[in-house]
């Protein structure tokens, strides 16, 4: 073998841990960064997420008969039935749709 290549082999096996030594910042720093994105993510999309559907889910709870409503697609009518999961809305006079609950977007006041 060439010196060179001894050498380099000899610089590497110095660098590497010795037996008692720790091998880096362990488990726990490793994952850190990835434990930290997690968190950032949890407080920035999902439970922000997660309290907006809970109101939603209320929303859709509370109405009732004559409330006025605008749909996901756009559509505005008034609530003139509640079914298990629909609600009958008029959009006209003389015309009704059954729309699912989770379509209606919001009430409007």
């Amino acid at each position: 073998m060439p010196t060179t290549e001894l050498h380099l082999i000899q610089e590497i096996l110095a660098m590497a841990p010795q037996e008692g030594q720790s091998g880096g910042a362990g488990i726990l720093g490793g994952f850190g960064p990835m434990i930290l994105i997690f968190v950032a993510f949890w407080f920035l999309l999902i439970a922000p997420q997660r309290k907006k559907q809970k109101q939603h889910a209320k929303m859709l709870q509370a109405l009732e008969k004559g409330a006025k409503v605008k749909t996901i697609g756009g559509v505005f009518g008034t609530v003139t039935g509640v079914k298990d999961d629909r609600f009958v809305l008029r959009i006209s006079e003389n015309v009704k749709i059954e729309v699912a609950k989770d379509a209606v977007a919001s009430k409007i006041e």
